[in-house]
């Protein structure tokens, strides 16, 4: 193999140096889609500088895990693939960031296997540089025994190092700055067990980490016209799968722009919601409470199940004189956002940085504390969407919810008393 190597300019992290085998790899079809898929899918539409791609991304993790296995003295045998596996973690990512995995669509680390199959450029490209497909997935989907893992997929991975630094800069918020110098030079192997652990001269910069996370998913990921944004394109989405005009498959491989461009060709919703994205006519808030205003035991349905959640805003959006297209119930939940199981090398046997930091105890809080519970609204209504109705609704279990939709019984008559959040904000 070559010895060359280059250095890309990169607006985060300066220089980042690739060798020859990143190089062979970056100029697949594969990884050069992802030049046109952007990072955060609709949140440009509310931050302009967030047009940054899943391609930078995709960089900067792979520069991350350099500068991370340099400090962990990694053979370069067990270098390369942690490498790899970190420039090609995004290899199977969705156009519009999430928004399609949470429309019910596989995961994209799962896609990840496709792009990776036998007899495909990838794997023909990562043979031609000594590298199994086989040793590379695990990495990405997790599940890999490598004691470097944690580096690809983890508690304190590469890919949450970059994303949270680069969409705060690109975004122009101060939430996610995180001391990343300081994360990487306290990373250390465990002392039993294999895998990493951090010096406790890091837990502050790993508490500020997690901090960033939380701050992020509040001010920006779950950003109600982003949130908004979001919501129309499921819909959108569902709708021309449904209508056969599309196939998860053909959206698998396609890009943003590509995406947009049919979608808006073969648009099957009622009111246009592909052209009113276009325009950034979003959805408005009719409702809108914050998680700690809600009773601390809610259910994941809204969040985790698609079918059931298209099925009750129709519902809801009948009840209350819209269209089946003008209504969307929004209330993303992400109980694992501060997740950490990583160790603390001074600290053997008597927990990790989770207990170290006291996360068990507020993890939930912050949890709550980010979350909103939203009703967004393509047109005003004539009336106040009742509050407490809806805060009800999502209490019930799925099956509770499912009966009530088959006996075709009102999802809003709970209370007599009206919700005391105004519309149109």
């Amino acid at each position: 193999m070559s010895s060359r190597f280059e250095v890309v300019r990169d607006p985060l992290w300066n220089n980042i140096r690739l060798e020859p085998a990143a190089l062979a790899v970056l100029d697949t079809p594969a990884m050069q889609r992802l030049r046109y898929v952007r990072q955060l899918g609709h949140a440009f539409l509310v931050y302009p500088g967030a047009t940054h791609t899943r391609f930078e991304h995709s960089l900067g993790a792979y520069h991350l895990a350099r500068r991370a296995l340099i400090q962990l003295e990694a053979t370069e045998a067990d270098s390369l693939p942690i490498r790899l596996a970190a420039l090609l973690h995004d290899v199977g990512h969705y156009p519009f960031s999430h928004a399609l995995e949470e429309a019910g669509l596989p995961r994209h680390e799962d896609l990840a296997a496709r792009h990776l199959a036998p007899g495909g450029a990838l794997a023909a490209t990562l043979a031609s540089v000594g590298i199994s497909t086989a040793a590379l997935l695990p990495l990405i989907q997790g599940t890999s025994a490598s004691a470097f893992a944690g580096i690809v997929s983890g508690s304190l991975d590469v890919d949450k190092l970059d994303y949270l630094s680069r969409d705060a800069t690109m975004c122009g918020v101060p939430y996610g700055v995180i001391d990343v110098d300081r994360l990487l030079t306290s990373l250390a192997p465990a002392a039993a067990g294999g895998g990493l652990a951090i010096h406790s001269k890091g837990l502050a910069a790993l508490e500020s980490l997690l901090f960033a996370k939380y701050q992020m998913y509040r001010n920006v990921y779950w950003h109600h016209a982003v949130r908004s944004a979001t919501s129309m394109f499921k819909r959108l989405v569902r709708r021309t799968i449904a209508a056969g005009r599309t196939t998860a498959d053909e959206i698998a491989n396609a890009t943003d722009d590509g995406l947009s461009h049919e979608l808006q060709r073969h648009d099957p919703t009622d009111g246009g919601l592909a052209r009113a994205l276009r325009e950034r006519r979003l959805a408005k808030r009719a409702l809108d409470i914050p998680g700690t205003d809600l009773p601390l035991e809610t259910a994941d349905w809204p969040a985790r199940d698609p079918d059931l959640l298209q099925q009750v805003e129709e519902r809801l959006a009948e009840e209350l004189g819209l269209g089946p297209d003008e209504l969307f119930l929004d209330f993303p939940s992400k109980p694992e956002m501060l997740a950490l199981d990583i160790p603390v090398l001074e600290r053997p046997g008597r927990g990790g940085a989770a207990q170290y930091l006291g996360l068990p105890r507020v993890a939930a809080e912050l949890h709550r504390a980010a979350q909103r519970l939203r009703v967004l609204v393509m047109r005003p209504l004539p009336n106040e969407v009742p509050e407490r109705a809806i805060v009800e609704l999502v209490t019930w279990p799925r099956e509770e919810v499912t009966a009530r939709l088959a006996a075709e019984k009102s999802l809003l008559k709970i209370s007599a008393s009206a919700g005391r959040r105004s519309s149109g904000s």
